[in-house]
């Protein structure tokens, strides 16, 4: 936490809960995450560029064809957050959490590593 420097912008931030059930409707567990707002960044300025992986649909058929004709095992996995947690190399200042503006006010978090929603 540190002060904001003059000519920078914090960007807000909100914590989104969830609630995960079995298959029969009781309660797994609770997942609490905080979630910056990235759609207040202007390109150029707050972030300079974005990247997402993604194959074409003709590479996947061509690499499923491959595993079928040598009867290779595959696996299928879902990432949800590939790029959650990477380094930043750009200054980004995040208004401080709900709850916690109210023992450190005038204080912004300087952010080292993304957060859900940051661009």
């Amino acid at each position: 936490m540190e002060s904001l420097p003059p000519g920078k912008k914090a960007l807000g931030c909100k914590w989104v809960y969830k609630i995960n059930n079995h298959s029969d409707g009781t309660i797994e567990r609770l997942k609490t995450r905080l979630v910056i707002f990235g759609n207040h960044q202007v390109e150029g300025i707050d972030y300079n560029e974005t990247f997402a992986l993604v194959a074409k649909m003709v590479t996947m058929r061509t690499f499923l064809a491959l595993a079928a004709a040598r009867n290779w095992e595959l696996h299928q996995m879902d990432v949800h957050n590939a790029f959650l947690h990477g380094d930043l190399h750009e200054e980004v200042y995040m208004k401080l959490p709900p709850g916690l503006a109210i023992d450190h006010p005038g204080m912004v978090c300087r952010l080292k590593k993304s957060l859900y929603g940051l661009r």
